[in-house]
């Protein structure tokens, strides 16, 4: 007599999670540490003031008449305002029904939409597009931005106003520290004090192989006794000029580390155009939703973040 076993079993229930586990990442740590700030126009401008010299001799005599310089006027910079969106249509079925891991299907998805949109802001930070005015309006990623570079023969860094990109044309060389020291020594030269090395998982693997007595070192400290852990990654670099806190950003690009001052850089948005999410025309049995933002890049200071290009 055979044995009655599940597989000839008819009835037996499903065995389904009600917890939906998302897979695709959804850190954007350059959007996430940069201010948030609010624009009023499509061109977001902002000035920077470039102090004079400062100099060794400035002593005078006695009694003696003032004499006057001209003043140092104001750099004028500007970014546009982009518009980027997520859309999405569920039907009304698809909301009635018992679901898994989830209530309303509508709500879910708003928030599933907001997660992307954020994923697709932080990679477009990643590309080399210039500011464009054209429509569809375009903001001048970081690489437009940044001139204190450390990068091969052959390359040319941005102007640094959004208005063009590196030509990244140099030939690829491995990452070492004192490519990094040189570019935050530029950016601490001109005012800044760069915070945040970003770096790709492959640069991140890199920079941890790297030796040199400026790596501090990792330490674990157990509150009860456990196998040994074995540390094999640095995430903070203590340079000549200031401490880097190393985070890896999934969409970054493997030629290139950014040195990144977060006090001087900020998201812009336009006032109710910060991830705002618009009902869409019912057309039938469904709910439709577009989730928008309208938002720029800007780098109040240049010259306080740095960056290293032409990587292998």
């Amino acid at each position: 007599m055979a044995t009655f076993t599940t597989t000839n079993a008819v009835g037996e229930r499903e065995d389904l999670s009600d917890v939906i586990t998302r897979i695709d990442p959804e850190e954007t740590p350059i959007f996430s540490a940069l201010k948030k700030e609010t624009g009023n126009g499509v061109f977001v401008e902002w000035q920077v003031q470039e102090l004079a010299a400062a100099s060794a001799t400035n002593y005078q005599n006695e009694g003696a008449d003032a004499t006057y310089d001209t003043p140092t006027a104001t750099t004028r910079l500007g970014n546009y305002m982009q518009i980027s969106q997520k859309d999405a249509q569920v039907s009304g079925t698809l909301d009635a029904v018992d679901k898994a891991g989830r209530d309303k299907e509508t709500a879910y998805q708003k928030v599933l939409k907001g997660l992307e949109l954020r994923r697709d802001i932080e990679k477009y930070l990643h590309s080399d597009t210039a500011r464009s005015g054209s429509d569809p309006r375009k903001a001048g990623t970081l690489s437009s931005w940044i001139t204190n570079v450390d990068d091969a023969s052959g390359t040319s860094a941005a102007t640094g106003d959004g208005t063009d990109v590196p030509d990244m044309s140099g030939t690829n060389r491995a990452l070492t520290l004192a490519q990094i020291d040189t570019a935050m020594q530029a950016a601490y030269t001109d005012g800044g004090q760069p915070n945040m090395l970003v770096v790709s998982p492959a640069k991140k693997a890199a920079f941890s192989d790297l030796n040199s007595g400026s790596v501090a070192t990792n330490q674990i400290n157990y509150t009860a006794p456990r196998e040994a852990a074995i540390v094999g990654s640095v995430s903070l670099y203590l340079s000549d000029f200031g401490q880097l806190d190393v985070v890896i950003d999934r969409f970054a690009s493997d030629d290139r580390v950014y040195l990144l001052d977060s006090d001087y850089a900020s998201i812009c948005t336009l006032p109710n155009r910060n991830f705002a999410v618009q009902e869409m025309a019912k057309t039938g049995d469904s709910e439709k939703f577009q989730i928008l933002t309208e938002w720029t890049l800007k780098v109040s200071a240049p010259k306080a973040h740095g960056a290293v290009y032409d990587l292998s």
